[in-house]
């Protein structure tokens, strides 16, 4: 994975996944009620995932293999904390 990260085109990956990713929502709520995403949580998730790309990309470049590894870590941990409190609010609660 690291040497995908190098790679030139690595920015690129990263803008199309987080799209694809985006569509499984956007495709979602065409067929079920049970979705409901406004255009502030699609730019909000599209700005997460494609900070959270390009910070492994430039940590892949800049660090030696294993303080990437540990870095990453420390990424996707962040990562799945702020998806889950933006989604239900695990430690703060910003609507009441």
């Amino acid at each position: 994975m690291r040497e995908t990260l190098q790679r030139k085109t690595a920015f690129a990956w990263v803008l199309l996944i987080t799209c694809g990713l985006l569509l499984i929502p956007l495709v979602g709520m065409q067929y079920s009620n049970d979705i409901h995403w406004a255009l502030s949580d699609f730019i909000t998730m599209g700005a997460l995932l494609l900070v959270v790309g390009a910070l492994l990309i430039l940590l892949a470049r800049k660090l030696p293999k294993r303080q990437f590894q540990m870095a990453a870590i420390v990424v996707f941990l962040g990562f799945i904390y702020v998806w889950a409190e933006l989604a239900v609010g695990v430690f703060f609660s910003f609507d009441s």
